[in-house]
């Protein structure tokens, strides 16, 4: 492609989907998603990286919908429109069911891209059934694809964990997300959770050819929501005392959004009942006899819980509302000093959550999936199991008991306007999708002068114009191979790189030493070094340790994001003996580890061939390279075995952990400058003195 505009073939099987006016909720399949895509083309059309795109989508007949799903093109603007493909069967057909066109769809879609006058150059699969057309599409055409899965088939087989009516069809759906993923050039998750732990239940995961980029969103208009007198009655007329705060929930009522959970905990809770009414909006709804079978049950199973406990006053469920209501009832929950709260089993991302940070209403919201990355960016609220109605109940009443603590989270979701935007979102994905079409020359099959390698947080990041000046000076250093060390997971360090446009590391080492990748000739991918992983799996019993640290230790585990196979995470809490402790158990009972401080809060815990030192010189010797090619740069506690070992480091000026006075580091650079303008300084420090320039005398003489 080399800088040519892209155009982009979207495909989207499931669902209602048009340009405006979405039903959501008309059906169980009609809904985030659709409103993804939507406001992804958007944002896509304002980025001049895409030029062209089609949203390809079943036409159908359906005596209860609208006839514009029945309609060949739906026009969206001069360059993208909506191409209902005409397939074996004109019905609406649930997900489950749409396995059954897949070979029409193949055939379809193959036919209307011979008659465009170009080629995509890329497809967007989206959901399962997209992507194994995707995958049979590509293979006939040559086009490569992403693929966004939205949600995962053994995510939800896991979360019901029963034969049950939600568990039918989940092994064909399975199958089919395998196949869509393992054909995929590139896979788009939303969340750290949905790359590392949703994604590697599959037989084809592949870390390497996944990427986080959190979804946009248009949240400026819950920032400054106001109240409705409308809405408000929308909502009152079903309480006692309406003035009291609001528990908020916002979600369509199928089975894996576990609102009846959050209805138990309500009903059995006389505490929260006391403290607070609950607000549920479960899509909208005439007859709910004409619902399909799950949204007609889920909402049947809501309206007996609500007598089963006798909560009427208590518990408003109004059947309608417009979508522009939204933001006036968040502005309800909000001026009541109210909570959100998404019970769901799992939720792949959480836009509602997005939209109630912004809103200004602390969140309670499950822990598993994206709602994680949400919480953690904002810190806006508190993580549950979905599975515990009194896990909910708690961390309801621990917010509304505390005023401090709910204006501290209200005004922490302000940070979501920042973090989740479309335009940022759509710049990380035009790149993707650059490096999917273009192939350049992987690192592994050719010889750079100099392997630089840095730590991410304190040494590369820290200073936006610092990494401005490191990605213009590192474009000029064709002869330099770039390399990441950090402690954070291959997923997590490819997010923050693109957070704060760094450039693109050719090989990341990952968790603190413990996990190699490398570039391939497709930029979009990185290949695991499996070599590392049996070099530093002899002697590991990560079972083992983990119970004598949790038996013994005193420590507190981090999140089980941060808990990798090669890899034990803790929190120290400024114990700075911790290690030393940690040390002398774990010999007491045998165990020889790398056990690495940074902080003074952080423990990790790896095996004895682990750390950044041993990994980088893994690298040098595979890519053939002599010790004095090597530059290393860190600023904290965990990169002292890389800068200890290597010839070559730079400590950046903003060093913690008391780098700039350890007798083993000597005969580092220490950098005048912080951050990635201190890398930059030692780099030309190290290679004037390999020119033989008196860089030290020039340095003590200024």
């Amino acid at each position: 492609m080399n800088g040519a505009k892209v155009f982009v073939l979207h495909i989207a099987l499931q669902g209602c989907l048009r340009a405006t006016d979405v039903e959501y909720g008309i059906t169980a399949d009609t809904g985030g998603h659709i409103r993804y895509l939507l406001d992804l083309v958007s944002a896509s059309g304002r980025n001049s990286a895409i030029d062209r795109m089609e949203i390809v989508t079943r036409a159908f007949h359906h005596a209860a919908y609208a006839e514009c799903y029945a309609e060949p093109v739906e026009t969206i603007d001069g360059t993208t429109r909506i191409v209902r493909l005409l397939t074996a069967s004109d019905a609406y057909l649930v997900k489950e069911d749409l396995w059954t066109e897949h070979d029409s769809l193949v055939e379809a879609l193959v036919a209307h891209i011979a008659t465009l006058d170009r080629a995509p150059d890329v497809m967007h699969a989206h959901y399962a059934d997209a992507g194994l057309i995707a995958a049979r599409v590509s293979a006939r055409t040559g086009i490569p694809y992403v693929f966004t899965a939205h949600s995962l088939g053994r995510v939800k087989l896991a979360a019901f964990d029963r034969d049950c009516a939600e568990t039918a069809g989940l092994d064909r759906r399975i199958a089919i997300e395998e196949e869509a993923i393992a054909g995929a050039a590139a896979i788009i998750a939303s969340s750290r959770d949905e790359a590392e732990v949703q994604y590697a239940d599959y037989d084809a995961y592949d870390p390497g050819r996944i990427r986080v980029f959190a979804p946009g969103s248009d949240l400026k208009q819950f920032a400054n929501c106001g109240t409705d007198a409308r809405v408000d009655a929308l909502i009152n007329r079903f309480l006692d005392d309406p003035d009291k705060p609001a528990i908020l929930a916002i979600a369509r009522p199928v089975t894996k959004k576990n609102l009846a959970a959050l209805v138990h905990a309500y009903g059995r809770s006389p505490a929260l009942q006391a403290a607070a009414n609950l607000v549920i909006l479960a899509g909208t709804r005439d007859d709910s006899a004409t619902l399909e079978p799950e949204i007609r049950d889920n909402i049947a199973e809501l309206l007996q819980l609500i007598d089963r406990y006798d909560l009427y006053g208590k518990v408003s469920y109004p059947k309608q509302h417009r979508p522009d209501d939204i933001a006036a009832v968040y502005a309800h929950a909000r001026t009541r000093r109210g909570i959100f709260v998404n019970p769901a089993l799992n939720e792949p991302f959480g836009l509602t959550l997005l939209e109630a940070a912004a809103s200004g209403l602390p969140v309670v919201a499950t822990d598993s999936g994206g709602p994680n990355d949400i919480v953690e960016t904002c810190g806006n609220g508190i993580l549950v199991d979905p599975r515990s109605p009194s896990a909910i109940t708690d961390a309801i009443l621990k917010i509304l008991a505390d005023p401090a603590l709910w204006s501290r989270y209200s005004a922490a979701g302000s940070l979501a306007i920042r973090a989740y935007d479309w335009d940022r979102h759509v710049q990380l994905y035009t790149g993707l999708l650059a490096e999917v079409v273009n192939a350049a020359p992987a690192v592994t099959d050719r010889k750079p002068e100099l392997l630089l390698v840095s730590d991410i947080d304190g040494t590369l990041i820290g200073c936006a114009k610092g990494v401005d000046a490191f990605a213009a000076w590192h474009e000029a250093q064709t002869d330099v191979a770039f390399a990441i060390a950090t402690g954070r997971s291959f997923h997590s360090a490819m997010a923050v790189l693109g957070q704060h446009d760094a450039p693109r590391p050719e090989i990341l080492i990952t968790s603190v030493g413990s996990e190699i990748y490398y570039r391939t000739v497709r930029g979009a991918v990185y290949d695991r070094d499996t070599e590392w992983d049996g070099i530093i799996a002899a002697g590991w019993d990560r079972e083992a340790v983990a119970a004598l640290i949790g038996q013994y230790a005193g420590l507190t585990p981090q999140s089980p994001l941060e808990q990798r196979r090669f890899k034990l995470s803790y929190f120290a809490d400024g114990d700075m003996a911790a290690a030393e402790r940690v040390r002398e158990l774990l010999a007491e009972h045998g165990h020889s580890c790398s056990i690495i401080q940074s902080h003074g809060r952080y423990l990790d815990i790896l095996p004895h061939a682990a750390s950044k030192g041993t990994a980088v010189e893994h690298v040098r010797r595979r890519l053939g390279l002599e010790p004095r090619q090597v530059i290393v740069a860190g600023d904290s506690g965990n990169d002292i075995e890389m800068l200890r070992s290597s010839r070559h480091a730079i400590i950046v000026g903003n060093y913690s952990d008391g780098l700039g006075s350890r007798a083993d580091l000597a005969h580092g650079y220490v950098a005048i400058g912080n951050h990635a303008r201190g890398v930059i300084e030692g780099v030309a420090f190290f290679r004037d003195a390999a020119a033989g320039i008196d860089v030290e005398g020039i340095r003590k003489a200024s």
